[in-house]
């Protein structure tokens, strides 16, 4: 891939190369073993390795060429950098943040904090009542189109510059301001109430003299709050009791991780130990906590309590926390906070939103710059050709303001005006319903984007997860065989004896002594017992281990009454099956404990020290739960260590991703095969695992773990290794499959997009093998195409070596971990981009919200193309507002991404329709009715330039008063604004030839040789009209304007019927109002027109003769462009 590319260490901050050179050596000094890198290029082969040092520079983007800086550089931009320089460094200074740290908090004492922590208030809020003004002025006068109409405007109240009435000037530029202020007073006014209504919401505060009521915003460090049922956390706080018996309550993250499956946390044992809530002032206790940090998946820290003999010492985990903007979904929580405002792990992962702003409305920018200058040449000539004479200066600035039109202020009303239009058609469309524009300013972007940029759970998956298969090594089972299962099960379970009997059954290993044997009333032959016991023997061992490893709790809504939770704590109300629901913090979880429910072994009570299954002739098993080992990320797996009540036996199971069990389990010759046989099924595979364990063995591991887990330092690398002393030969029993169901129509919808041009990355916080088998199913990945997956790399010598096997690939898609992504992109940042953006598809797993958020800034920076974003839940926030485009579905995660978004759909099948019809219909409008409005300034301006050329040079309008301001408005404005109606393709074409959407992406459609095109023939329509009506006129000045005007509205109006590709009713209706309303306001207009002349065959004849010269020539061409040399659409439309 890309043989030409030589892979060159990164240079951040090119702009600054000279100090980037200086730093070099001091940069990498700690990496000796490395530093020869600097000297290397990544070649292609090891002979490369030999090539000059001028090879380094081959690669014209990542070329680095120490830049003259003299006087030249300074006049030709660089004094904008300097500026920008100066600029951030100050604001980074004023801006500066306090550096984070560590902290003590004393349960129920806010006082003794050591340091001051930031105040728990929301503020999403823009602007304040202070810097409302300036800051919305700052944002409309920041483009120039809208500084120059101020400067225009405000030179009229210079007498001697004044050319028209101030109305003409300032009318429109305070309509447009007016409209702009109070869409953001509207929006600012939302944000302030939003903010209010959760700063507001009243929490119950634990004192010394009891319960009071406290408000969100004057929550702080240390405080002590109760949290009830269906409540939102309003600060990160440690769990120290809870109202349910277990000790344990169910929170629901999906507006932190987009995760929709309840989270299980612990109270602190000590804390959850004490009578009564009064207690927890009677005690003398600290929690120590990390310093605020971006990961809401982990966190270090401990509970002291120093009032007893000896101290107290408990460490906290994850389990431990209650995050802030979660919500309590079981019980009422008492916890002590420890992180408020903008030290929560929320805020911390969210990312400011931009105000967006579209190509289509840069480009226009560009060209009004370049009108100004044509603008200021012209002015300049006039007063040249005049000898300089008098006051030249003025004239020159009256010359300007005179040529004012050239730039049309309505320009900005119609785009805004036609934004608003495509808005509607949006949200009107039935083919996609649901959608609605909640950014009205981009829709044009819809048509110009390259890359999408995609979440995969509840975007392209349902995140509803099928359990479809169980193989044992010699036998696999299929959905249409789990009634096989079922009856090895019940004839597991069918022994006479009581529930001792059944125990030993479940408990027994496969080798020998299995109860089941003597069940199996149809094993007649001598050889059939020996096969149908272990079979069956195995079976039971594995769904029995699927039943037992595993987060899930079964939950059971309360019955009605008072004593509707006291109900529920019963055995015989708990255990109906229509009642009980399962919440786990993986769907991979739920999915495998409802098909052992299924198969016959049930889940139907679990807290924190036990769980309890029933078999199928309705026994209960009790299993104590001595330990647990969640999943992460690092080691891609999950263990438990049980305690069977009946006999005594301590088993210890675990379950994982193939590439972290294969090292673990004893020699087998069928894991990786079948492994990779799954994962082209689309099927997410876990291996499952066994080993028993005697009475002191665990005794012995439990003390090196527990001293492991109060340890300050390197907590984590001490308790993983403690448990991996135990993950040895452990017994395989069997691999599992689970289908996450697809989207409706995903497969068709990637297909489309991909031919459409627009490259699709994945990017996912679930594991590396989950993502691929979604990017197979969903056929982002085609069956046919390799997949390169980059090892998992940790310094800059192994990000060196793995680029370097990566660039030898050829067409194949990369998926890569966020760790690795990390590493690359902080010592081969441009080198990395260069190659990922060549690959058909990129997967991106084990990403953070912010890493998401990342990767959409490099694609922009990289490539200067449109991105798109498309996420459901609230960990896709900060990629949807950093994507030039966001859109979000509203799906099972809530609506948060929904509501942060620009675009919001309800299915990611809509998104084809959204980009290949309306995103084509926005960005082709808005160009064509962007060049008119600027063609109707130009034609007058031209008229005007040619009147005062012949007229000695003089400085005087042509047009005043109220027929500039009718020509901009009543006379032209709906047929011109009647292009928001056009198409040039049907939407099914759009649909079916989505290759048409590549041209879209070039920008021809409004682009420097489009806007010449216009430019020659506003020269030629303005130079015609005004010669022919000089040519024409008779006596009186009068009837120049007349004539003049009168050609110049109905060229207009002939234009706009020129540039029409499909016609619709409305066009033809405004076209005709348009001319009535002239033709009627003649009557009226006796101040600029002689109304005895305009009704005379004279005048309507030169009117006519100099509307077919300037509108005839044009539309000979067109007919012949069309003939000889069509554009590829109207070749699909005929």
């Amino acid at each position: 891939m890309a043989d030409s590319i030589p892979l060159n260490p990164v240079r951040k901050n090119s702009k600054k190369i000279a100090y980037y050179n200086a730093a070099r050596s001091a940069r990498y000094q700690s990496e000796d073993e490395t530093s020869s890198l600097d000297e290397m290029p990544l070649m292609m082969s090891e002979e490369g390795f030999e090539n000059e040092e001028s090879d380094y520079h081959t690669l014209p983007r990542a070329r680095l060429s120490q830049r003259r800086r003299g006087l030249g550089w300074f006049l030709c931009g660089g004094w904008k950098v300097l500026c920008g320089s100066c600029c951030d460094c100050i604001f980074h200074f004023c801006r500066r943040k306090k550096e984070l740290k560590a902290r003590t908090v004393w349960l129920g004492c806010p006082e003794k904090c050591e340091e001051k922590h930031p105040k728990n208030a929301i503020k999403n809020q823009k602007y304040n009542i202070f810097t409302f003004m300036p800051g919305v002025l700052y944002q409309q006068f920041k483009f120039f189109l809208n500084l120059y109409f101020l400067v225009v405007a405000c030179s009229q109240f210079v007498p001697s510059l004044k050319i028209g009435f101030l109305y003409t000037y300032w009318a429109p530029l305070g309509f447009v301001l007016a409209v702009t202020m109070m869409r953001e007073a509207v929006d600012e006014m939302r944000r302030y109430r939003r903010d209010k209504e959760m700063n507001s919401q009243l929490y119950g505060k634990l004192t010394v003299r009891g319960k009071v009521q406290v408000k969100s915003s004057d929550i702080q460090v240390g405080d002590l709050i109760i949290v009830e049922k269906n409540q939102r956390i309003p600060a990160d706080m440690i769990f120290l009791r809870t109202s349910e018996k277990t000790g344990s309550c169910f929170i629901r993250t999906d507006q932190l991780d987009g995760e929709t499956d309840w989270k299980l946390k612990v109270a602190v044992a000590c804390t959850q130990r004490l009578p009564s809530l009064g207690d927890l002032f009677s005690i003398n206790a600290y929690v120590y906590a990390q310093r605020p940090q971006l990961d809401i998946h982990s966190f270090e820290g401990n509970f002291t309590r120093e009032d007893c003999d000896p101290a107290i010492h408990e460490s906290l985990s994850i389990d431990n926390t209650l995050w802030a903007s979660t919500v309590v979904a079981s019980g009422t929580v008492i916890g002590v906070v420890i992180y408020t405002g903008k030290e929560t792990r929320s805020v911390l992962n969210t990312s400011q939103s931009k105000n967006k702003v579209g190509l289509l409305d840069l480009e226009l920018n560009r060209l009004t710059k370049a009108l100004f200058l044509a603008q200021v040449v012209l002015s300049v000539v006039m007063v040249a050709l005049q000898g300089f004479l008098g006051p030249w200066f003025r004239n020159l600035f009256r010359f300007v303001v005179l040529f004012s039109y050239i730039i049309p202020i309505s320009l900005r009303v119609n785009l805004d005006m036609g934004k608003s239009a495509y808005g509607w058609m949006i949200m009107k469309d039935e083919n996609i319903p649901g959608t609605v524009v909640r950014t009205s300013t981009i829709p044009e972007e819809l048509g110009r984007l390259v890359y999408l940029l995609t979440d995969k759970t509840g975007t392209l998956t349902q995140n509803e997860m099928i359990f479809k298969r169980l193989h044992l090594g010699t036998v696999s089972y299929g959905t249409d065989t789990m009634d096989e299962i079922q009856n090895h099960i019940i004839q597991s379970y069918a022994q006479p004896s009581g529930g001792g009997g059944n125990s030993n059954c479940g408990t027994s290993g496969s080798g020998s002594g299995s109860g089941s044997a003597p069940s199996c009333g149809k094993a007649q032959q001598p050889s059939a017992p020996k096969v149908r016991k272990s079979v069956s023997s195995r079976i039971h061992e594995a769904v029995k281990a699927i039943a037992l490893c595993h987060n899930v709790t079964p939950v059971y809504e309360s019955r009605a009454g008072a004593n509707g939770e006291t109900e529920a704590a019963e055995a015989d109300q708990d255990y109906s099956d229509d009642n009980r629901t399962y919440q786990a913090s993986s769907p991979d979880e739920v999915a495998l404990v409802r098909w052992t429910e299924s198969v016959g072994l049930t889940l139907v009570n679990r807290d924190l020290t036990s769980l309890q299954l029933k078999t199928p002739s309705g026994q209960i098993l009790t299993y104590f739960i001595l330990q647990i080992f969640p999943f992460t990320s690092e080691s891609k797996r999950m263990g438990i260590i049980v305690r069977e009540e009946a006999t005594g036996e301590i088993t210890f199971y675990m379950k994982g991703a193939d590439v972290a069990m294969a090292s673990i389990v004893q020699y087998n010759d069928w894991l990786e095969e079948e492994c990779g046989n799954m994962a082209r099924e689309g099927l997410r595979t876990l291996v499952v695992a066994k080993k028993s364990l005697s009475e002191e063995q665990y005794q012995d591991f439990e003390s090196r773990y527990t001293h492991a887990k109060l340890s300050l330092h390197d907590r984590a690398l001490k308790v993983c290794a403690v448990v991996e002393s135990l993950e040895r030969e452990m017994e395989l029993l069997c691999l599992t499959g689970v289908e996450d169901q697809l989207q409706a129509d995903v497969r068709p919808t990637l297909e489309l997009l991909r031919n459409a041009g627009i490259k699709i990355w994945m990017l996912t916080g679930d594991k590396l093998e989950t993502a691929t088998c979604i990017a197979k199913s969903s056929h982002l990945v085609s069956r046919s195409q390799d997949i390169h997956v980059f090892k998992p790399v940790s310094n800059r010598s192994e990000a060196h070596l793995e680029l370097n096997a990566f660039r030898r690939k050829h067409d194949c898609a990369l998926v890569i971990s966020g760790d690795s992504l990390e590493v690359c992109l902080r010592y081969y940042e441009h080198e990395f981009v260069e190659l990922a953006c060549q690959c058909p598809a990129v997967v991106c797993c084990r990403c953070s919200p912010t890493q998401k958020a990342q990767i959409v800034r490099l694609l922009q920076q990289h490539t200067n193309n449109r991105t798109c974003a498309i996420g459901d839940g609230g960990n896709d926030v900060s990629m949807i507002q950093a994507a030039d485009c966001g859109i979000g579905i509203e799906g099972k995660e809530g609506k948060q991404a929904s509501l942060a978004a620009d675009f919001s759909i309800t299915q990611f099948k809509h998104i084809g329709r959204l980009l290949m019809v309306h995103g084509r219909n926005s960005y082709k409008r808005s160009a064509a009715l962007g060049q008119f409005v600027m063609h109707r300034g130009m034609i007058i301006s031209t008229m005007q330039a040619v009147f005062s050329s012949i007229f000695y040079f003089a400085s005087v309008p042509l047009y005043q008063g109220f027929l500039m301001v009718g020509y901009a408005t009543i006379y032209t404005m709906f047929p011109v604004f009647s292009l928001v109606l056009d198409q040039d393709v049907k939407p099914d074409m759009a649909l079916l030839y989505p290759e048409l959407y590549k041209d879209l992406t070039k920008g021809r459609s409004l682009s420097f040789k489009t806007f010449l095109i216009w430019v020659l023939i506003s020269v030629y329509q303005g130079g015609i009209l005004m010669y022919g009506a000089l040519l024409l006129f008779e006596s009186e000045f009068v009837h120049v304007v007349a004539i003049s005007f009168t050609a110049l509205v109905l060229t207009e109006l002939l234009m706009v019927a020129l540039t029409v590709r499909t016609w619709h009713w409305l066009m033809v209706v405004a076209e005709f109002f348009s001319l009535g309303c002239y033709l009627a306001s003649l009557a009226f207009l006796n101040e600029y027109f002689d109304l005895g002349f305009i009704t005379t065959k004279a005048f309507l004849w030169k009117v006519s003769a100099i509307t077919v010269v300037s509108c005839l020539p044009l539309y000979i061409i067109k007919y012949l462009k069309r003939k000889f040399s069509p554009p590829s659409y109207s070749k699909l439309s005929s």
